[in-house]
């Protein structure tokens, strides 16, 4: 009977970098050196958070200096084999803003292309399922910037709102029943 070795676990972190045109985002991917196209990132360093290390492989891999973390979006995981190792990899990603510079992607690392492409061109682009999910919340957050007004680009109208909020005020909490006694 063969024993069935427990995965070794990875934690690694990347970026969604996003640029705004106007009121349109374009997000940036990346083409890896098995023809691939997703989002960069890499393992966490000693005594780095993963946003620290989003950021970091972010800037290293595009060679984009000038972008900051808008907030995470959620952590993702998979399972491979590397020579002839199981790995369950957790992958944390965040949003980021790149408002200038063009990409210069890391050839040591295996980049050979990049891509600016509006959500449903990337959404199509992409190589992997699981980093169409990790897009499709990255554009619902770009989305929330601009309803709360941090997506705009500066002079543009703030959104239409079809209705005004009214305030309501909440009911008051009801009361739970007193607990039976325990005999």
């Amino acid at each position: 009977m063969t024993r069935k070795r427990k995965p070794i676990r990875e934690v690694s972190a990347g970026g969604i970098v996003y640029r705004r045109e106007g009121d349109r985002f374009r997000f940036l991917l990346i083409k890896d050196c098995y023809r691939n196209w997703g989002f960069p990132k890499g393992h966490l360093e000693d005594g780095e958070t993963p946003a620290q290390a989003a950021l970091r492989e972010t800037r290293e891999e595009t060679g984009l200096e000038a972008v900051e973390i808008a907030g995470p979006i959620r952590i993702i995981d998979w399972h491979f084999r590397f020579k002839g190792k199981a790995i369950h990899k957790f992958c944390h990603f965040f949003l980021m803003e790149s408002k200038a510079g063009d990409p210069k992607p890391q050839a040591e690392e295996g980049i050979t292309d990049y891509v600016w492409v509006e959500l449903e061109g990337a959404l199509a682009k992409l190589s992997y399922d699981n980093a169409r999910g990790v897009l499709r919340r990255a554009g619902e957050m770009t989305r929330t910037l601009v309803a709360v007004g941090q997506g705009r680009s500066p002079g543009s109208p703030p959104p239409r709102r079809d209705r005004e909020a009214v305030p309501v005020e909440a009911p008051a909490p009801t009361p739970l029943p007193a607990e039976p006694p325990v005999d």
